[in-house]
């Protein structure tokens, strides 16, 4: 049988689909942009390799946006459908996703962990346990699952700089700033490792070293032109940093011509895309605080906003919502999302 790049079994017999499920989940774990199309060539080698239509459904539900649940359960019933040669750890993602699509996220967090105490190199399980525990607000559990899976890693291992950045924001998620280490180390491996950037971001502001935050991520944002929108969050964190200095003006220019961009493709493609709004309309919301003009940016977040009244799949992206249609004016809508 066949290995991924962790070396656990995957349940295809074409090396071609193998070789582009590998690419795939290095895309994901390394927030690359071009990881659907790394996807798209799994399904050309193998139509049938169930593990492929789960991680297809993940993928549907990270977009954290009920619109893209139905194409999640379609992906959900080809992995069950296609499940005759999966081996156990495979079948047990695909209960994961369709505990997902069920919205029971307790029962679809316990299944991962269950993946990673037989498999704990298994870094799909770890990190979308990682990703979802962060989302509900359970920085502890964040912080239990990576130390249980330590022990069992070392640097010599591929994807080790993934459990060190992982480490390092769980740590910070729980107060303890010492594992900023653990952060400059996994940039250190891969100077595009984003979660690791984005981690050490957290640590430095939380120190107030605004400064340094700034310098670190301008130092990196070179290694970004392949990334996703997380690029755009980081630099939201960089315009935070601004933010802290009262420095408006930069955290303007950095809204208009990064992080909010709506002339980037990436915004066109995806205008309501959760972290994308969140960037928005938490630094708006800031800004106002402070007084500064924001002139009409809060209109077309409201514009997004009222489609979105109740999709709840996202509960943190929910006050977003609510802050621009409230900005706005829309109260007749803000009503209707209350």
């Amino acid at each position: 049988m066949l290995s991924d790049n962790h070396g656990l079994a995957i349940s295809t017999a074409s090396p071609d689909a193998a070789a582009a499920l590998n690419r795939t989940l290095a895309g994901f774990l390394k927030y690359r942009l071009d990881t659907p199309q790394h996807l798209k060539q799994v399904f050309i080698a193998d139509p049938e390799f169930g593990f492929a239509h789960c991680l297809q459904g993940y993928f549907g539900m990270l977009g954290f946006k009920e619109a893209l649940v139905p194409r999640a359960a379609d992906a959900a019933g080809k992995a069950r459908r296609f499940s005759a040669a999966a081996t156990t750890r495979e079948q047990a993602h695909g209960e994961a996703l369709e505990a997902w699509i069920a919205g029971d996220l307790d029962r679809t967090l316990a299944t991962w962990e269950r993946i990673l105490a037989r498999h704990p190199h298994d870094l799909l399980a770890f990190r979308l346990a990682h990703f979802n525990a962060f989302w509900l607000g359970r920085p502890q559990e964040m912080r239990a699952s990576v130390d249980r899976i330590a022990p069992k890693w070392s640097p010599e291992l591929p994807g080790y700089g993934t459990l060190l950045a992982c480490r390092c924001f769980a740590y910070e998620e729980t107060g303890d700033y010492s594992a900023e280490a653990d952060g400059r180390k996994a940039v250190a491996i891969d100077p595009a490792d984003l979660w690791a950037t984005h981690a050490v971001a957290h640590v430095l502001e939380m120190q107030g070293r605004h400064g340094e935050g700034i310098a670190w991520l301008k130092g990196l944002e070179g290694h970004w032109g392949e990334a996703n929108n997380v690029a755009h969050h980081l630099w939201w964190h960089w315009a935070l940093f601004h933010m802290e200095r009262r420095e408006f003006a930069e955290v303007l220019e950095l809204y208009d011509h990064r992080f909010r961009n709506l002339a980037s493709p990436l915004t066109r493609q995806q205008p309501d895309l959760y972290i994308d709004v969140q960037n928005a309309a938490s630094m708006l919301f800031r800004l106002a605080r402070q007084g500064v003009a924001v002139g009409e940016r809060w209109v077309e977040l409201a514009d997004l906003a009222e489609p979105r009244i109740g999709d709840h799949r996202s509960a943190f992206t929910l006050p977003h919502w609510m802050m621009a249609l409230a900005a706005a004016g829309r109260h007749e809508a803000a009503r209707r999302m209350l």
